[in-house]
């Protein structure tokens, strides 16, 4: 995964990209009273001391009222099984920062600890379902001693469980992104990079133009079509014109490498498990299921009829197109 950290951490060195993941994915009031303009990307290398630095993470600050700094820790997770251990994990890589901001003198003035809010950003397929704070993983302590229970915690953004509604209606770019991780068929694809290219017409923006064109040529757009020669490292525009020129040809092969992975997978587990997977994908894509279709489904008895609904579902204009009702 060593490219898909790269491009992201490409991405996430755009103070337009870091801006929009705050202001549209962190639902908090305090996000109100920080001032954008003054991002400023923090260098991180002080994760040594035994630790390796990690090629996902970023550092940024921020005027937070007139006076305050906030720091944004991003840990950019593309693993496809989930850490067990992540809080620690957070809990270390905090630490490492803030003796960096003691050891720079840059406390606040009152001569304490600026805030940080770590972040984890996670694209892998199973939902996350690790503790979010190291206090959930020490076990049970008796009387007093658990006054003593370390407490860490870290702000997680599951990419694959953020409703595609919620992202198409945001002009936001980190959205963008998460639109582009989730979609299911170059089509899809072209409809956001069209998007983006509305957003990101300045020329001061040709750098983001260009990093969003290499993870779509280099990370993207060849992890969903094994097998097809994607050309090099290309702009946002360049992505357009190609996938205008190919996206039929691409569309029925990203159906079909789908449509086998669907298979094999519901193979190796039971019918139920995969009409589950079938509802999840449709009220994802199109919200609230009818019961018609939900009795529909559960009359569903071949792997194969219940794969290729679930693949219908992933790029089917509406309910109705599905062709189980």
């Amino acid at each position: 995964m060593a490219d898909h950290d790269h491009a992201y951490k490409l991405l996430f060195s755009h103070a337009e990209m870091v801006a929009d993941l705050l202001r549209g994915f962190v639902h908090e009031d305090w996000v109100d009273d920080l001032d954008f303009s003054t991002l400023e990307k923090v260098d991180a290398s002080f994760i040594s001391d035994g630790l390796q630095a990690r090629e996902g993470d970023i550092v940024w600050r921020l005027r937070w009222g007139r006076e305050r700094w906030l720091y944004v820790y991003l840990l950019l997770e593309f693993q496809s099984t989930v850490d067990a251990f992540m809080a620690v994990r957070v809990m270390t890589y905090l630490g490492l920062l803030y003796q960096e901001l003691i050891r720079e003198k840059l406390l606040t003035p009152e001569g304490r600890l600026p805030p940080v809010l770590p972040m984890v950003l996670y694209n892998g397929v199973p939902a996350w379902g690790a503790a979010q704070d190291v206090a959930e993983l020490v076990g049970p302590v008796p009387g007093g001693l658990d006054r003593y229970r370390p407490r860490c915690r870290y702000l997680l953004l599951d990419e694959g469980r953020i409703a595609e509604s919620e992202l198409a209606s945001l002009r936001n770019l980190a959205a963008a992104l998460f639109r582009l991780e989730t979609s299911r068929g170059p089509d899809e694809v072209q409809r956001v990079v069209a998007a983006l290219l509305q957003w990101l017409r300045g020329p001061e923006q040709a750098e983001l133009r260009r990093a969003f064109g290499t993870w779509l040529s280099q990370v993207l757009l060849p992890a969903r079509l094994p097998g097809v020669t994607v050309p090099g490292v290309m702009d946002l525009k360049e992505v357009k014109s190609m996938l205008a020129e190919r996206v039929m040809e691409w569309t029925r092969q990203w159906e079909q490498e789908g449509f086998q992975k669907g298979l094999k997978e519901a193979r190796e587990k039971d019918l139920e498990e995969a009409r589950s997977a079938l509802l999840e994908a449709i009220e994802q894509r199109f919200g609230p299921i009818p019961e018609v279709i939900r009795q529909r489904i559960a009359a569903m008895g071949s792997p194969r009829e219940i794969v290729l609904a679930t693949v219908r579902a992933a790029t089917a204009p509406s309910l109705d197109a599905l062709g189980i009702s």
